[in-house]
């Protein structure tokens, strides 16, 4: 009895010590699937209560730990509002990861803990807020034109598609139908992941119209001088051409989670990759392609003030997007891969600047042929993707669903869409939820779209005035 006791005893120590150790071993080296849990919990609460005004336990519910890994379930978050802070630890105590909001910036993740740094990245006097003009669409009530046929459409709960937060269907420069998901309105920012890559991509088009940058521009960064890099030009990072080696698998630590919530500067990873590919040989899609892009914008602008409130001014200004925030990562670069916050109206305003050709008021804002590039497919990617991040056949022609043949796509990350349809003067924009595994497909709610719009002939409405103009050329 006694050598039993002694066994158990001995036993019991063992797994104490294995209890602490392993406590020890998270505390000081926690495993990189931990730290990229735990820092994308602490940015997805931190921009959601920030800025969209949520509650923090039902962002970490809902947008973290529903549809992602299992381990999230494990993440505990707390929101220090006097410091504008969130820390996220698994289990409470293990792998703390950081996210700082800076106002009209937005939230970032601090994978270092260095709040100092990433609040100085940002220490510049930021754009004025704009104020919403209620008389002007999307803003106005009373610009009216509501669609009965197409509002019965978006309420089927199966062409919605799960965890629906947002869709809004413009026809002819008007909104005719809109709808909601539980707890979210025409009031609630939403995130356009990869939809921001497209917005992104049309701020460096404002800049092209000035002639500080072009499509043949090469020897980008300073650190590709010296090697095959310097050939990589801007038109081959556009089309997701530029032979850079980069891994989108969100499913895993890859290098994609490892630049957005491991690395205080985005720029590092994507502009120290390697070459796999001549430019414009092979397509890969790849978020580090797209930060890049925001590090060579803002590099043309020039100072840091000016690059900073660029978006502002260039964009977001002249469109009337008023609640846009396009967040920046904690060194001070635009994440024009994926964080920018708008309402789901305000997402519209931007489909319907591309539906223009790049016109508003009357006014070009991007150069002739700019937009007629993000519909022009690339021969790499077989006809998916386009010259200027945007996509024509995201799972699937849009020949495989009936749709017409002049429709492209912004996409993003969690059922996030986008469809401009030119030939129909429709633009219907889809925020929600809703991970890719569930095979939700937004085709099939802009084909039943289509099926209740009648076919519009009438002259194209500038959005943001109230008259009635010519399509632009």
């Amino acid at each position: 009895m006694r050598f039993v006791l002694r066994i158990l005893k001995a036993l019991a120590l063992l797994v104490v010590l294995i209890v602490v150790a392993g406590a020890a071993w998270l505390l000081v080296r926690p495993p990189e699937l931990l730290r990229v849990g735990d820092g994308y919990a602490a940015k997805i609460v931190c921009s959601n209560v920030f800025i969209a005004g949520r509650n923090a336990e039902d962002v970490l519910t809902d947008d973290v730990q529903a549809p992602g890994n299992p381990l999230l379930r494990l993440v505990r978050v707390s929101v220090d509002r006097d410091n504008n802070r969130v820390t996220a630890r698994f289990l409470g105590l293990f792998a703390s990861s950081y996210a700082l909001y800076r106002g009209a910036f937005g939230c970032t993740s601090v994978p270092d803990g260095n709040f100092e740094a990433a609040a100085n990245a940002a220490a510049f006097d930021a754009p004025a807020r704009m104020e919403a003009n209620a008389a002007l669409w999307p803003e106005g009530e009373g610009v009216g034109g509501r669609d009965e046929k197409i509002a019965a459409v978006l309420n089927d709960t199966g062409l919605a598609g799960p965890a629906m937060r947002g869709i809004v269907v413009v026809r002819d420069g008007r909104i005719v139908a809109e709808a909601y998901g539980p707890g979210f309105s025409a009031k609630t920012p939403l995130i356009g992941w990869s939809m921001t890559k497209t917005v992104n991509a049309a701020i460096l088009g404002r800049l092209m119209l000035d002639g500080k940058i072009s499509f043949d521009d090469d020897h980008l960064l300073a650190q590709w001088k010296d090697d095959q890099r310097a050939r990589i030009k801007v038109s081959d990072l556009l089309g997701m051409e530029s032979g850079l080696a980069f891994n989108e698998d969100y499913g895993n630590v890859a290098d994609v989670t490892r630049m957005l919530y491991l690395d205080p500067d985005m720029v590092s990873l994507p502009a120290n990759a390697p070459m796999e590919a001549a430019p414009g040989q092979r397509f890969r899609y790849s978020s580090g392609t797209a930060v890049l892009l925001s590090r060579i914008w803002m590099d043309r602008v020039g100072n840091a003030p000016a690059a900073f409130s660029y978006p502002h001014d260039a964009l977001f200004l002249p469109l009337g997007m008023t609640s846009a925030v396009f967040e920046l990562d904690a060194r001070g670069t635009f994440v024009g891969s994926s964080y920018l916050y708008a309402t789901a109206h305000d997402w519209a305003r931007f489909g319907q600047f591309l539906l223009q050709d790049g016109v508003w008021n009357g006014q070009r804002l991007l150069p002739e042929g700019f937009v007629g590039a993000m519909r022009t497919p690339t021969a790499a990617s077989n006809g998916r993707y386009t010259q200027g991040q945007a996509w024509l056949a995201p799972g699937g022609s849009s020949a495989a669903f009936g749709l017409p043949e002049d429709t492209f796509w912004l996409t993003g990350h969690d059922g996030q869409s986008m469809a401009i349809v030119p030939s129909a003067n429709l633009i219907v924009v889809r925020l929600g939820l809703t991970p890719g595994w569930l095979g939700y497909q937004p085709q099939t709610l802009l084909k039943a779209i289509l099926a209740a719009s009648p076919q519009s002939g009438a002259p194209q409405q500038q959005a943001g005035s109230q008259r009635e103009v010519q399509p632009q050329p």
